[in-house]
């Protein structure tokens, strides 16, 4: 570890350090007891999907997105994770027969256009919610967004966007650590993949997987676009992002514009036509961001305000968790982002852009292969060696962790064990979430993927079912149901303008905002 390192680390307070923040979003398919995606719509006892604090939907009707709120601590960002599924599962147990989806890559699939698109209502933005998601099912197809994953969304005290945009380049650079450790999606229903070409191999009847294989979903069959793969965004600055996010999102793309924006029947197909409808279309596997103001444009609000956190893109749901994510799992992504904020953190280049794409299909699609390389700076270099490397630097920093909360709650060595498992885990990968999927599949459920994933569905729909919920905590989330669809009907009374006028103003490059130079200090 690197005595500049050590400096930042050691110059960084213990009040400082309890003020990190965590907040999760999760996204669940709805699925039936046969394994099938459920073609229900999203269940009004749940309250309004577009106005909800907690329960709303991404992509598909079909596609719960379960988010909390921002927390101080782990315990208390999954304690209120559980709650919500609690709720989610009383309603749907009272409704009939649905569970959610445990595991990132998706159930057994209808044909595409049988994919239900989210729904938000007849205000315009409920409409425009809609009918970018249209946009998506023409420019990528709907299988590939009924993907599910976890979103961790991260901020310290007192980070610049600049040392936000540091961090941002350093995760890029050892993201393949993360999908190493906690990818858990190696196989998947052939279902998804028909038509479509794939270098999968089969695995029993109706499943294929990639022996060894993490996370498919951040791989080459994962979200993935031929358009986007066509911009190498940098990350040296906020003004740079901004620049080529920007250019994105206003440069017409001949495919999309063949696709236009109305079909013959004056329906709507896209919001626009340029390469991006809008910021959340980029994908990437992590995000600067900024709290938005009602109606402003994400790009906006970072090019007014500067970065006020990150949201890392790349956690697939671990089916062997109630709700698809640990406390140790949670500790080691706070480590290793405060290793990514304090380490140096050079410029990106087009040359290593192309190389942590190539790392991160690589670690996907083959991540436990013994002696697999990787390339760091033009050099092959062990994919175990460099992680066992970055996970030997991150332990003075769960120490720091570990003593600035530990005088407080007495916690012990939570941190330093989430690194040391880490550790164990890259010298044995028969012990990783991606193995271990793999061995129930073939051991216990006959080599079906969907097997598997029922069954651990079911058996966290039997977890959640049986927690206790006071009266109170279901009274406080029926009154959050009907606040919320009082809020959308509040929207859609209050709306004059016509929707077309909406839709040209909100994708107008004048709503993106203009590049202000160094940003100071965010908040």
């Amino acid at each position: 570890m690197s005595n500049r390192l050590l400096e930042r680390l050691g110059a960084l307070s213990a009040a400082r350090l309890k003020g990190m923040r965590r907040g999760i979003e999760k996204e669940s398919l709805r699925a039936l007891p046969d394994g099938k995606l459920a073609l229900t719509p999203h269940p009004a006892a749940l309250g309004s999907a577009l106005t909800h604090p907690h329960i709303t939907t991404d992509f598909s009707e079909s596609q719960l997105e379960l988010i909390t709120g921002v927390h101080g601590d782990v315990e208390s960002a999954l304690d209120e994770l559980t709650r919500v599924h609690q709720f989610t599962y009383r309603v749907l147990d009272t409704l009939g027969d649905e569970r959610l989806w445990a595991s990132s890559m998706p159930c057994g699939l209808p044909t595409d256009e049988t994919i239900p698109i989210g729904r938000y209502g007849s205000s315009n933005v409920g409409r425009a919610k809609s009918v970018y998601r249209m946009g998506l099912s023409h420019r990528y197809g709907r299988r590939m967004q009924t993907i599910s994953g976890i979103h961790y969304n991260w901020s310290l005290p007192d980070v610049s966007s600049e040392q936000y945009f540091a961090l941002i380049r350093n995760f890029r650079r050892h993201a393949f650590l993360l999908l190493y450790l906690f990818g858990a999606s190696p196989a998947l229903c052939s279902s998804f993949v028909a038509g479509r070409p794939h270098e999968l191999q089969p695995l029993g009847d109706g499943s294929m997987f990639m022996p060894h294989g993490t996370s498919l979903r951040m791989g080459r069959l994962g979200y993935q676009s031929d358009a986007q793969a066509s911009l190498a965004v940098s990350y040296n600055s906020l003004d740079g992002y901004g620049a080529s996010l920007q250019d994105a999102l206003t440069r017409p793309w001949p495919a999309y514009e063949a696709i236009g924006i109305r079909n013959l029947g004056g329906d709507y197909n896209q919001l626009g036509t340029s390469l991006l409808q809008i910021e959340n279309e980029f994908y990437g596997t992590i995000r600067p961001k900024r709290v938005i103001h009602p109606g402003e444009r994400p790009l906006h609000a970072l090019r007014e305000r500067g970065v006020e956190y990150v949201e890392v893109r790349l956690m697939d749901l671990d089916p062997f968790e109630t709700v698809g994510i640990n406390a140790q799992t949670m500790r080691f992504i706070d480590v290793f982002l405060l290793h990514c904020l304090l380490s140096d953190s050079a410029d990106d280049t087009p040359q290593e852009i192309a190389e942590l794409a190539h790392n991160q299909h690589l670690t996907a699609a083959r991540g436990r292969e013994p002696g697999l390389q990787l390339q760091r700076e033009g050099r092959e270099v062990s994919l175990a060696d460099w992680g066992t490397e970055l996970a030997e630097q991150c332990l003075p920093i769960a120490e720091a962790l570990d003593i600035a909360h530990g005088q407080e709650n007495g916690s012990g060595t939570q941190h330093a064990d989430a690194v040391h498992a880490a550790l164990a885990a890259l010298r044995n990968p028969d012990s990783l979430p991606s193995a271990r999927v793999l061995a129930a599949i073939e051991q216990e459920h006959g080599n079906s993927f969907i097997g598997f994933v029922r069954a651990q569905s079911e058996q966290t729909r039997a977890q959640l079912l049986g927690l206790p919920f006071p009266p109170a905590l279901q009274a406080g989330f029926e009154q959050m149901t009907a606040d919320s669809i009082q809020e959308q009907k509040r929207i859609e009374a209050a709306d004059t303008m016509p929707f077309e006028i909406y839709r040209e103003q909100y994708v107008s490059p004048a709503r993106l905002g203009i590049a202000r130079g160094r940003m100071a200090m965010a908040a």
